[in-house]
Parts: C-alpha cells; structure tokens; sequence
C-alpha cells in the first residue's frame, strides 16, 4: 500500500476525508504550514504540531543547495533532522527554479540554474528532483514539473503543459515505491479549460497517489483563480487527494473547498507575522497601526494560542514598534494556529452537514473587518 485516502463525505463539492501515511493521517481538507528550509520560520516543531498541524512542507530547491539532500539522509531524513515527526510533503524545486530569471535555462532533459546563494551552477532533472526527494524522506513527493507563468498564451500554455506531463511520466518512473508514501502529479494549463482537461487526462492515464492543481497563485488574482477551480478539480479522480498548490488567504483556501480541494500550503501566516499582520475572524488587522497602542484586547477574541491566551494587542504593538524577535514569534504562531482553526472548523461543518451555515458566516465576519474597542 502507498498512501491510501478516505472520502468519508461530500457536500456539493466539498469534500471530508483522511489520508493514510506511513508518519501518520492527515485529516482533510487540511492546511500545511510551509517549511522551506527545514523549519517553519520563527516556530519551533514542537510549536508548530500544538497548533493543530498535521503536515508540513519542505522545499527540493532550498534543501538541495543548504545542507544538500546527502547531509539530510546521512542524519535520518527530514522528519529526524528537524524534529517533526509527522507526515512532510516535499515540492519539486519546480517553482523556485523556474521563478529564477536570468539564472536558469530550461530543455528537455531538465533545468540547468545557479544557485541564488553564491552563483555554482547546479541541474535538476525529473529523476533528480525525485531523487533528492526520496533522500529527504518526504512521505508525498511531488513531480518535477515547469510552472508556467502568468500572464502566457494558449501556445506557450500549451508547451509548457505538454513537457510538464512528459516529466511527470519520468517523475512517476523515478519514483521508490513504498509503504506509507505516494508521489502527486500536478495539473498544468494555466487559465485554458482545453489544456487542462489535455492535463488531467495525462495525468491520469500514469496514474499517481494524488493530484495537485499546480500554475494558479501566480498573479492571475482570485476570480480567475476561481474561474478554472469551478472546474479543474472535478477532472481530477475522486478517489484521490488534491492539492491546490501555493494557496492562499483564508477566503481563497474557503472558496476553493467549495470547489473540491483537499490540501493547500501558503507562506502567507508565516510571513505576515513577519510583517506585523495577523488573521482574524474578522478579517486582518496590523498590529502596528497606533489604535492597538493602548488597546487590552487579545489579538483575536476566542483564539486559544499563546499570544491571545497571554498578551494584549499594546504588548504586541510595542514588541513590533521595537523590532523585538518575539513579536515574529507569536504573530507567527498565532497565524498559523488561525488557519488550523479555520481547516478545524470546516472539517467540523462538513462532518455535521453545516457547511453552508459556516461558509456564509465566514464570509459575513470577514465582511464585517476587525471590530473597534467600544469607548
């Protein structure tokens, strides 16, 4: 058995399940905290796990180039060198190559780049890429694939989706069966209805343990996002994951589970805590605006994280206005234990048949924006 997965209940296009690893079951639809390098920044594991996680990702590019895949099998892989003993999805190195303009040339038999650390030249093929991936222990790895970049036209579209199922046969080829792990393949096509179906067909007829809808998030804003996900995911098999890459804000994640998807993985929680934003139920607020100065509210009413359990919205304020790592920290984890919240709570609708209830009362709070202190 590879990763095996349950669709335990439907609602529309909504859909409850659980999928199976060999490091334990993810609850779906789920959200992964992104761990490029090894580490979900500014969190430690232990922090990450209490927020409601249940897998994280981890990033091929980054982790070829520092400490290299070889370091990171010699220590055990992944789950033991970082100390996350739950389930880890790994992506192809795909994006971040390809995002690397003027450092990278891209033919057939792969992508040559250079490093954007110190320039040494590097190349990264399907077979590789899948390698490294299984040097790393990744209990999902995702196919080498070209994302194509938005905007692009049909042609250039075309050609990209084409080569992209061409590695993703290589990928498949590669790829170490075991027990407790699976490789996805992922959907290409841009914003074209025709080349996606041409993608999903493909994808199909190899056959993988899992599918991801890969090319959206990548400037083309969310109604045209929302456009291919009122169809894209329903060409992909029921009876398998999927996994709606680089995704997003709160009411992308929402709007796309209306449409069928399973999983997704952001940087975004961590990088507004970087940023001196945090999520809300209401909506985001920035803590360093003056009004929280003075302003002994938690961050967010009901959340049971550290920083709403413990400290007021003037302390975080201060903390952000100093420059003091711990701000980072909590808005951090605060961030993220918010978007498990959110995953918690439609899993929770989905399980009582009260998605439609959850849904209008998300986007009712969001509407409403974060609530002044009443005077």
């Amino acid at each position: 058995m590879a990763l095996k997965f349950e669709l335990l209940k439907t609602h529309n296009k909504a859909r409850l399940g659980k999928l199976h690893t060999k490091h334990g079951i993810v609850n779906t639809p789920a959200f992964m905290p992104v761990g490029t390098c090894g580490t979900v920044k500014a969190m430690l594991p232990e922090s990450v796990a209490s927020t409601g996680a249940e897998i994280i990702l981890g990033n091929t590019y980054h982790l070829m180039l520092r400490p290299g895949a070889d370091l990171v099998q010699k220590m055990g892989g992944l789950h033991k060198f970082m100390n996350w003993d739950k389930p880890i999805l790994t992506d192809s190195g795909g994006f971040q190559v390809m995002s690397l303009q003027g450092l990278r040339k891209i033919n057939e038999d792969g992508v040559s780049f250079k490093s954007h650390i110190d320039g040494k030249k590097f190349f990264l093929s399907p077979e590789e890429s899948i390698g490294i991936q299984h040097k790393l222990d990744s209990n999902i790895t995702m196919c080498f694939d070209e994302c194509t970049p938005y905007p692009a036209t049909f042609e250039v579209a075309k050609k990209s989706m084409q080569r992209s199922m061409r590695w993703a046969k290589r990928s498949k080829e590669a790829f170490v069966n075991r027990d407790g792990y699976g490789i996805f393949g992922i959907q290409q096509g841009s914003i074209f209805k025709e080349l996606r179906e041409e993608s999903a067909n493909a994808l199909k007829e190899i056959g993988f343990d899992g599918y991801a809808i890969g090319g959206l998030a990548v400037g083309e804003g969310q109604e045209k996002m929302f456009e291919v996900l009122d169809y894209a995911p329903q060409m992909l098999p029921t009876d398998k994951p999927r996994y709606l890459m680089g995704v997003g804000k709160p009411d992308d994640i929402v709007g796309a589970v209306l449409r069928g998807v399973d999983m997704f993985d952001c940087v975004m929680p961590t990088r507004s805590g970087r940023t001196a934003q945090a999520f809300t139920e209401y909506g985001p607020i920035n803590i360093r605006n003056a009004r929280h100065k003075e302003d002994h509210r938690p961050v967010e009413e009901g959340c049971d994280c550290p920083l709403c359990s413990n400290y007021s919205r003037a302390y975080i304020h201060h903390l952000q206005k100093c420059n003091e790592i711990l701000a980072v920290m909590l808005l951090s984890w605060h961030n993220i234990r918010y978007y498990e919240r959110l995953m918690q709570g439609i899993r929770k609708a989905l399980q009582e048949d009260k998605f439609d209830e959850f849904v209008e009362d998300f986007y009712k709070k969001q509407a409403m924006g974060d609530i002044e202190e009443l005077k």
